[in-house]
């Protein structure tokens, strides 16, 4: 009779460690999801801009890429069925390019990670003329709930510098730019 109750307890003590684990590999999971969604976006985006100056190239200069000069008729289109304007992040990412079998609680995480860019600069409009921390947006924008989201934030941090929108005033410190 002990034998049977201990083996009972293991059992049951096994299937509660599975359930935890199974529960933090499928946040581990959708976090990695998205950091994969957004490196996905910003290739597509590199691309898209390293096309666009190549087509800027005088003809007299090839590039490496290109072994010479291309007419503007035979070069094939990158990828017409994804013609889609660029995303921000990859939270910005159109719902159709994820993979089949997503349920909907993954449409509505799409749909809260929608337009980064417009929520950061959102918060610096209201945060005014003072220094804050990637973390600290990530954190009032509500994704700080994994490494993967807070990424997504310094990434477009990074992006929004490049394009003056947002200046760094330090190391890993952020503040809005005054009109």
């Amino acid at each position: 009779m002990v034998s049977v109750t201990s083996t009972a307890r293991n059992i049951e003590i096994t299937a509660e460690s599975l359930q935890e684990d199974l529960a933090r590999l499928e946040v581990q999971k959708q976090a990695l999801e998205r950091e994969l969604a957004a490196v996905t976006a910003h290739l597509g985006s590199v691309q898209r801009a390293l096309n666009a100056l190549q087509a800027l190239m005088p003809a007299s200069a090839p590039s490496s890429a290109a072994p010479g000069p291309v007419a503007a008729d035979s070069t094939p289109a990158p990828a017409p069925a994804r013609q889609a304007p660029p995303a921000d992040t990859a939270e910005d990412a159109d719902e159709s390019r994820a993979p089949a079998g997503h349920t909907e609680a993954h449409a509505d995480s799409v749909k809260m990670y929608g337009k980064l860019t417009e929520q950061i600069l959102a918060y610096f409009a209201e945060a005014g003329d003072v220094d804050v921390r990637a973390r600290d947006v990530a954190s009032a924008l509500g994704r700080d709930t994994d490494s993967g989201s807070i990424n997504a934030v310094r990434s477009t941090l990074d992006r929004l510098v490049g394009t003056s929108r947002v200046r760094r005033v330090g190391r890993g410190l952020y503040r809005a730019v005054k009109p």
